[in-house]
């Protein structure tokens, strides 16, 4: 069965997740702020949640249509097939946002569309009490300017929610935002690649199962699970090729530092519970003391915010010692992510090479991301 499918993803990390879906082999049908539409089945919907490291959720596209009326809310919903998909006792909530709209209250447009698809399924089952009981069809609605899109979630929780994160730190970085920095760092696991502030080690696991070729849902469920629509050997067959995926062979040089001991705790529990502990050398330091070993490494760290923790005088010693690094290594690259927006010729001597904004959570981020010298190449903006 064809099924458009979508994507979300963070501002700014669009054109990371299209990658990711045309490199699972999907036709990427349009991408738009924040999502991005896709032509799969449902192995799709399996091998999407099981391997997407960078998107937010993946939806089941329902539909599309502009009204300005509750009764043609409700007319627009109810006409839509959503027993291809729910069952007679499936659970299906309904949640959603509404921008610059008519239908400005989003209790009325969810009350509307349950009715709906009550009435809907009601019809199709010849019941008139649905029991609700089964698996979760999530039912979320985006309304902009009048524009309804239904989707029905697959994902369930957060696919950030890797299910590694047993112990944590304040304000960590999300797992989906740390897979996507390592990837625009294009690392490689010939590579030494450190990350000075690791906190609870989300960067350094995250390159770890990239450079293994671990996939992020491999350790978790979906509220797909238990979808009757997707045959259970699907299932049984991408989790046996995830598992055989792995690449445990190569010889990793991860390192990570931070000066909190109960980070480093943490960050040690983590990468044990993701299974690359052994892939990451963990050090209780102050980065400031830290010296670089070998040619061609990459830093990738997400330091301090003042907005969050840490005194100014601490993250100012952290952005002089990179500063230096990048003068004093020139084969080294480097990828920082930090809400501070004037640091470049302050701290680092020059403009970064590309300049990138994301979201981490709610708060805005500058990425600055600072090329090395290539192996017999000069200097160049890639």
């Amino acid at each position: 069965m064809k099924i458009e499918l979508i994507a979300t993803a963070s501002f700014g990390l669009e054109a990371v997740v299209r990658r990711e879906i045309e490199a699972l082999g999907y036709k990427v049908l349009k991408t738009e702020d924040g999502r991005i539409t896709y032509l799969g089945d449902e192995r799709a919907i399996v091998r999407s949640n099981l391997w997407l490291r960078t998107a937010d959720r993946v939806y089941v596209r329902m539909g599309e249509f502009n009204t300005k009326t509750f009764e043609e809310l409700f007319q627009e919903v109810k006409a839509l097939p959503w027993e291809k998909y729910i069952t007679v006792d499936g659970c299906f909530p309904v949640v959603g946002t509404s921008v610059k709209s008519e239908l400005h209250s989003v209790p009325a447009c969810q009350s509307i569309l349950k009715k709906a698809v009550v009435s809907r399924l009601g019809a199709v089952y010849n019941k008139q009490v649905l029991p609700e009981s089964g698996a979760e069809y999530r039912i979320r609605f985006s309304v902009l300017k009048n524009k309804f899109t239904l989707m029905i979630d697959t994902s369930g929780a957060g696919l950030h929610k890797r299910g590694y994160r047993i112990k944590d730190v304040e304000a960590p970085i999300k797992e989906t935002l740390a897979a996507a920095i390592v990837q625009l760092s294009f690392y490689r696991p010939d590579k030494i690649l450190v990350d000075t502030c690791c906190g609870s080690g989300t960067i350094p696991i995250e390159a770890a199962m990239i450079a293994r070729n671990i996939a992020p849902g491999l350790g978790r469920s979906f509220a797909c699970s238990d979808w009757q629509i997707i045959p259970g050997n699907i299932w049984k067959e991408e989790k046996k090729f995830a598992y055989e995926a792995g690449d445990f062979d190569k010889e990793l040089r991860i390192k990570a530092m931070d000066i909190d001991t109960d980070a480093i705790k943490a960050a040690e529990a983590n990468a044990d519970e993701a299974g690359v502990l052994d892939d990451i050398e963990f050090l209780h330091m102050d980065m400031t003391s830290w010296k670089p070993e070998g040619e061609y490494g990459v830093i990738i760290t997400n330091p301090p915010y003042g907005e969050r923790i840490g005194d100014r005088k601490a993250i100012e010693r952290i952005y002089k010692k990179l500063g230096k690094v990048l003068v004093e290594e020139p084969t080294w690259s480097m990828f920082m992510i930090t809400t501070d927006r004037d640091i470049e010729k302050k701290f680092f001597g020059r403009k970064a090479d590309r300049r990138r904004k994301l979201y981490n959570g709610r708060l805005e981020t500058q990425l600055y991301q600072y090329h090395g010298v290539k192996p017999g190449r000069e200097r160049e903006n890639e």
